[in-house]
């Protein structure tokens, strides 16, 4: 009863918040795809509008969680999609542990679940973004002065237009989730990730940071093109046959030159739509009409590859609790270097993601890390590949029980449906028990297979940077997102579908 009236008094206040109105009867395919891709234009022209008043010595602790938290460093929306996904942890995490007691195949719950995590979201967007102030996203002293205001004031106008930008990412995800194809999440994953890739590609510049070759090459310098393709030219143009061929070119030409990094991200492609597509599929058929059949897919990556999501800002959660007890002196999680990178042998570096070649193979260490030890490079591996694989289990068995993937509400949802499993009595507790052979288990391969191969796609980096989650994000939605396609199109094709599954 206690429950029930705790519901009863914060439904009306959940009601309250801004929502985008949900369609009343069925969006057209081609309205869907209109709004979808206005949203995508929209996401690209925010992530080049620049923080007014922000200083260039600013730092950004999530510049290697860029490709999943979709955001871009000193853009409003630097933010990115990380306040969506923290607040959903975390009620997931409440929910499962029946600390809220909701049943979200309930559908007053679950609009009371939808609330406070929109809710959620709004003081994760403060939370992640109040800290950022203290030290972090640091004000420029001479717009301040230019504009006769103190430089307390530019840090909250400041703050003000970074908290903009995670409130709009939230809408735009909803208007995406409502109004056009797939989530808004994983539309700004794809776009970051793409933006990067083709970056990767064709971009002429030089990097941001120094990449140097190892060998200096006359009237040149010892900076690369960010692009492979230019990597490429630069290097059979400017480089001395002889020292090309050499044990030491061809080894900068595969690091370097990115050469690991291309066949790394074509073999991730791969082996993503490849087990995409494998799955185990239970026979159905219903229990009234005779001769209507189904089947249930269990997909090897049961979970998807969203326990990396959750693994990945976890991390990105605690580098900044770390970065910030650095800059107010308190060094023992470890210290950091000027551009935010947590320094070996502190308790940070190890927890640090494995990026690329530069942060495990050992030649190339040692330019990054001066005087690091070896024992130092093989734990910080193992650290990283216990974390992703752990991480990938723990997270995948937690996002199926608590999105009711789980065995017991999949055979709920069988039971429902009208429809049985054939040679099995038509009874919930026999269903449950024929998926539980297999839901569980492919559970648990399908979070370590994907915690390996993420961390392989981390050592050997992989084009524009995007980051062995981040790619394999990217390919996983993009498969996802052309099995919704087809779907919408085959439901504007043939209305009665439509009706059947239950839509308007």
């Amino acid at each position: 009863m206690a429950e029930t009236g705790l519901k009863d008094r914060i439904e009306p206040f959940l009601k309250r918040l801004p929502a985008v109105k949900r369609p009343e009867k069925h969006v057209h395919f081609r309205r869907k795809l209109m709004w979808t891709v206005a949203i995508l234009v929209l996401y690209f022209i925010l992530s080049n509008i620049s923080v007014f008043g922000l200083s260039k010595s600013s730092q950004d602790i999530f510049l290697a969680y860029r490709a999943i938290l979709a955001g871009a460093s000193g853009s409003i929306i630097l933010l990115g999609i990380g306040p969506i996904v923290t607040a959903s942890i975390v009620l997931q995490l409440l929910v499962g542990a029946e600390v809220l007691p909701l049943d979200t195949t309930d559908p007053k719950d679950q609009a009371i679940f939808q609330g406070l995590q929109k809710l959620l979201v709004f003081v994760m967007i403060i939370l992640e973004t109040l800290p950022q102030m203290a030290g972090l996203l640091i004000p420029d002293t001479a717009i301040a002065s230019s504009l006769g205001v103190d430089i307390s004031f530019l840090s909250a106008i400041i703050f003000i237009q970074v908290v903009i930008g995670g409130v709009l990412i939230l809408y735009m995800d909803e208007i995406v989730s409502k109004w056009g194809i797939g989530s808004g999440v994983s539309l700004f994953i794809v776009a970051g990730v793409a933006q990067a890739l083709v970056g990767g590609i064709i971009n002429w510049n030089p990097p941001r940071l120094d990449q140097p070759l190892g060998f200096s090459v006359p009237g040149i310098g010892e900076n690369l093109p960010v692009g492979i393709i230019f990597k490429w030219e630069y290097f059979f143009t400017n480089v001395p046959q002889s020292q090309l061929l050499s044990i030491d070119g061809i080894l900068r030409l595969l690091t370097q030159g990115e050469l690991f990094a291309l066949i790394a991200t074509i073999v991730i492609f791969l082996v993503v739509v490849y087990v995409e597509s494998t799955r185990i599929e239970i026979p159905l058929s219903h229990a009234a009409v005779r001769g209507a059949r189904g089947k249930f897919p269990v997909k090897l990556i049961y979970a998807s590859v969203l326990p990396m999501i959750l693994v990945r800002v976890v991390q990105a959660n605690i580098q900044m609790i770390g970065n910030l007890l650095y800059s107010r002196g308190i060094t023992i999680l470890g210290t950091y270097n000027q551009s935010g990178t947590p320094q070996p042998p502190g308790l940070m570096f190890f927890l640090n993601p494995i990026r690329n070649w530069y942060d495990w193979l050992p030649p190339f260490v040692g330019q990054y890390y001066p005087g690091i030890s070896s024992w130092a490079i093989v734990l910080h591996l193992m650290v990283d590949a216990f974390i992703l694989v752990g991480g990938g289990i723990l997270f995948a068995i937690f996002w199926v029980e608590t999105t009711g993937m789980g065995s017991t509400r999949v055979a709920k949802q069988i039971q429902k449906s009208g429809m049985q499993i054939p040679g099995f009595r038509r009874n919930e507790q026999v269903i449950e028990k024929v998926v539980a052979r297999y839901i569980p288990k492919v559970t648990v391969i399908g979070g370590a297979f994907i915690g390996v191969l993420t961390l392989f796609a981390s050592m050997f980096g992989l084009i524009g940077g995007v980051g062995g989650t981040g790619m394999l994000l990217a390919v996983s939605i993009i498969y996802q997102l052309y099995e919704k396609v087809a779907s919408e199109q085959l439901m504007e094709m043939h209305p009665l579908i439509r009706k059947f599954l239950g839509e308007e």
